[in-house]
């Protein structure tokens, strides 16, 4: 993993909420939700980017092109975010996993065992879950799209109303909204 000098931030306005975007140099690295302070990047970037700088950038977030397909994407646009660079951290574990949930297509849903299988690790649900909540790039790499073998919701770190929003807005059939007590937000 290549240390990065700055870490740039931006503030974008997405219907009335305000979502908080970082990036370095070689791509697009966290999304925070609305619910979510900049103060919280501090300790993440820390570990895996220590001494980096951040700086308020807006121009940069806005040439990567992610603003725009967020906006978009709230918007009811069907968009893909293939074209917007990445820079991940995490494990490579984590990596295989965030790369197997860009392929779940807009509009669908995969569960947590479907994707373990789908990395060639049948035995690994409980792994891929965690690494699915860890994913720091939240909507461009379509954690919410991942649910339950049983059809519910199961978790998300932007909260089940966020979760079930989300695939809402991809016209996916209604999922169950059972989940865990600490997503009920």
């Amino acid at each position: 993993m290549m240390k990065s000098s700055s870490i740039y931030w931006s503030a974008l306005d997405i219907l009335g909420e305000h979502w908080t975007v970082l990036a370095t140099d070689k791509g697009l690295c966290r999304i925070f939700y609305p619910h979510n302070q900049l103060e919280e990047a501090l300790p993440w970037i820390q570990r895996y980017q220590p001494g980096a700088q951040l700086t308020e950038a807006p121009e940069m977030i806005e040439r990567l092109g992610v603003a725009e397909l967020l906006r978009g994407y709230f918007g009811g646009e069907r968009v893909t975010f293939d074209a917007v660079p990445l820079d991940l951290w995490g494990t490579p574990f984590q990596q295989e996993v965030w790369k197997a949930l860009r392929e779940i297509p807009y509009g669908t849903t995969s569960s947590y065992r479907d994707l373990a299988i789908a990395i060639n690790r049948p035995q690994a649900v409980r792994a891929v879950g965690a690494a699915n909540g860890a994913n720091p790039i939240p909507i461009v790499v379509p954690c919410h799209r991942v649910i339950g073998a049983n059809r519910t919701l199961v978790g998300y770190r932007g909260g089940l109303n966020m979760k079930t929003r989300l695939l809402q807005l991809e016209g996916v059939e209604p999922v169950e909204p059972a989940g865990h007590a600490r997503f009920l937000f």
